[in-house]
């Protein structure tokens, strides 16, 4: 396949997931959430809509544009992980757009919906087909990109050393508010956490506040996320978080569908956010510093950094982990 040829295939294929019919998108949904409850017919439409922006045929020509795509093909292993709806579709992209072909070990909370992709695109373009395999053990790769928990990177870090690797560990996010923000921006803010209700490594989980902020201007803010209380997993998670809160006596607010802690930590738990104040930028830049890695993206109004409600709507170039997943595609040794 040429280079036009593939993405004319996946600017079909996002043409075509714009087209599904009501009937069509409600039976995926349905399976969908049968397999896994936390993939909501909200989420997943969220999901869809993200990948058709990136599969637009202009954003996909200047994604590319800058790449050398004169490869060697080889057969690259994904290990998807399965936190957010196709969660793992920029790798799958990624790979058979720079003319390797894809091993993939999916996710259990995920199959559903990256099956119904696999199947819309090689109906679009037949040739993919004997490009995509599936395999619950890995063999018989050449390089490999696995996404997972600290303790799982440990595993895929030892067992794949010996190839080309890129391995992701657990990443959050954070918001930095510096005082000047209008209501839009905080209730933009909300969208920022309360999206995929907090499970991907691109939602805030800590806030920064300047000192002297009224912490009730956030509640008062995000009040139009109140109905995800009635999701029986997330409500399950924040009537657990807040038993665990009273037992140990630790002090929080609470707004009835999400509480707030100060705390010096990075990862909150579901259906808790973190926060902690700061004197000036220079004291902040000094906290961030030695966390840098952790952090997936920086949510403000400061050049440079992801607007406010932004964070789940990443670009074609905002590589994971910030690692250019095509320079290691089309470099590969």
């Amino acid at each position: 396949m040429t280079r036009e040829d593939k993405i004319h295939a996946f600017h079909q294929l996002g043409k075509q997931l714009e087209q599904l019919s009501d009937d069509e998108f409600q039976s995926l949904a349905t399976d969908t959430r049968n397999q896994n409850p936390w993939f909501t017919e909200d989420n997943i439409r969220r999901s869809f809509d993200g990948i058709t922006r990136w599969l637009d045929k202009k954003s996909l020509d200047d994604w590319i544009s800058t790449y050398d795509f004169n490869i060697s093909p080889r057969k690259i292993a994904v290990v998807m992980a399965g936190n957010i709806p196709l969660v793992g579709f920029h790798d799958f992209l990624s790979v058979l757009i720079s003319g390797h072909s894809l091993l993939i070990k999916s996710s259990s909370k995920d199959k559903v919906l990256l099956t119904f992709i696999v199947e819309m695109l090689t109906s679009i373009e037949p040739r993919f087909k004997s490009k995509i395999e599936y395999a619950d053990q890995l063999k018989g790769f050449d390089a490999i990109i696995a996404t997972g928990s600290d303790n799982t990177s440990r595993y895929f870090e030892y067992y794949f050393k010996k190839y080309p690797h890129i391995i992701r560990k657990n990443r959050t996010s954070v918001a930095i508010v510096d005082g000047h923000e209008t209501l839009e921006d905080l209730t933009a803010l909300g969208d920022d956490i309360f999206s995929y209700f907090g499970l991907g490594c691109r939602n805030v989980a800590k806030i920064f506040l300047p000192a002297g902020f009224r912490i009730d201007t956030l509640f008062e803010c995000w009040s139009k996320f109140k109905e995800i209380i009635n999701h029986h997993k997330y409500c399950n998670n924040y009537d657990y978080q807040k038993s665990v809160l009273l037992i140990t006596q630790a002090p929080f607010l609470d707004n009835g569908f999400v509480m707030l802690q100060e705390n010096k930590k990075l990862f909150s738990p579901l259906a808790v956010v973190y926060y902690e104040f700061y004197t000036d930028q220079k004291a902040l830049a000094q906290t961030l510093e030695p966390v840098r890695s952790k952090i997936q993206c920086v949510v403000s109004n400061e050049e440079g950094s992801v607007k406010f409600g932004g964070a789940q709507s990443p670009m074609l170039g905002d590589y994971a982990d910030q690692i250019d997943t095509l320079k290691f595609l089309t470099t590969l040794p």
